[in-house]
């Protein structure tokens, strides 16, 4: 039984090899790509047409006001921020009122859908009112929970100057909210981790394979005659990951999608470990129902897991130094990963989280994939939903 358990190790360990390979091999074109972008930004006054920011709210999360912030301090000629709740008493729409009176140059617009129409995918519904009351035909959204620097919208605008790019996205690094990181402290930081280094490897290695078929949801920016094409914002009613959807409706046209040059902060919200755990076990849940082969096949990325299993296996054969062997090089590969994938590609400042948390992060990613795989239940802005295959939701009764 221990020879079997270390032949998977070793395969393991040889397919999240591969992973790494494919990963790395693709960051040095893709930091040439910035680098022809960075000069293209430098060019005055470069390509800058007037761009709408859809802003869907929900609550007063922690640092909304800071966060909300950063999109009215853009370095950018034309630009409006519309924002959309639920209702018009929602608190997110308050503070970004708030945020909005302080910059009177800024246009700005606050709308709610009334609850209607009562969409599975509540957002869906504010981005369709918030579509029809854009002024501009490059819509910029993003998420709530998201922090960004003044050249944002320049970088963003950049990749539209070809009239085939339909769909944009930004790599994004995790950020501890610091109210939040005091509280949570290494839960924070290790689901932050994995933003950074985790998902943007998968990114770099599915657009290594097949191109950009998707865009992520905290920064998408689509043409408006693109999402008009496609049906509207209203095709992913039904979805958990409408970002997906959008993506991948964007690429079946035909049109190109873009991963910017550009990192993003994405805020860690999450109050505690089990608000962290159901999160990232949500997030499993809905690749598995959207992508099922593809989620399969991400076993085979974790590296720290089959290195354990080597070292134990090893150790029952009376081969420590194999085992040793085999366990270093899973971690190596993940240091790899993060010093390429994290530290050049997002800029991920943190050296403790990128060297010592991501090879614990790389462990607990296979316990979240086990558990993507426990019911079809999630739960979601406080309701409860069961996905169904290709990534629908209904609500659970």
């Amino acid at each position: 039984m221990s020879y079997a358990f270390l032949a998977l190790a070793i395969f393991g360990i040889l397919t999240s090899t591969g992973f790494t390979a494919i990963v790395l091999a693709a960051v040095p074109a893709y930091l040439r790509e910035r680098a022809r972008a960075l000069v293209q930004l430098q060019l005055q006054p470069g390509f800058t047409p007037p761009l709408t920011l859809l802003k869907p709210l929900h609550g007063a999360e922690p640092g909304l006001e800071s966060n909300l912030e950063t999109f009215f301090l853009q370095d950018y000629p034309a630009f409006e921020i519309l924002f959309c709740t639920r209702t018009q008493q929602d608190p997110g729409l308050a503070i970004a009122r708030l945020v909005a009176a302080r910059h009177p140059n800024i246009p700005a617009k606050f709308l709610s859908t009334n609850g209607q129409p009562d969409y599975i995918n509540a957002k869906v519904a504010s981005m369709e009112i918030m579509e029809t009351a854009a002024s501009h035909d490059i819509l910029v959204i993003s998420d709530s929970d998201v922090r960004v620097t003044p050249n944002y919208l320049r970088a963003v605008a950049l990749p539209f100057a070809d009239p085939q790019v339909g769909g944009l996205t930004c790599p994004y690094r995790g950020v501890a909210v610091p109210g939040i990181e005091s509280r949570t402290g290494l839960w924070a930081r290790l689901e932050a981790v994995g933003m950074s280094v985790e998902m943007t490897a998968g990114v770099l290695a599915a657009r290594a394979m097949e191109g950009m078929q998707f865009v992520l949801g905290p920064t998408m920016a689509f043409r408006r005659a693109t999402i008009q094409k496609i049906g509207g914002f209203k095709v992913t009613a039904d979805y958990c990951a409408d970002d997906f959807i959008l993506g991948n409706e964007t690429f079946n046209l035909g049109q190109t999608v873009i991963l910017s040059h550009h990192p993003i902060d994405h805020l860690i919200i999450n109050e505690d470990f089990a608000d962290s755990l159901k999160h990232q076990v949500r997030w499993m849940k809905s690749t598995r129902f959207s992508r099922p082969a593809g989620h399969f096949g991400t076993l085979l990325t974790f590296s720290v897991p089959f290195g354990l299993l080597a070292l134990a296996a090893s150790l029952a054969l009376g081969r420590p130094i194999l085992g040793l062997a085999l366990f270093a090089w899973s971690i190596l590969t993940r240091l790899a990963l993060s010093i390429a994938v994290g530290r050049k590609v997002v800029a991920d400042q943190s050296w403790f989280n990128l060297l010592i948390l991501y090879p614990v992060r790389d462990l607990m990613g296979v316990f979240f994939w086990i558990a993507s795989y426990w019911g079809s239940k999630i739960l979601w802005r406080g309701r409860i939903f069961h996905l169904l295959p290709g990534g629908k939701m209904r609500a659970a009764e």
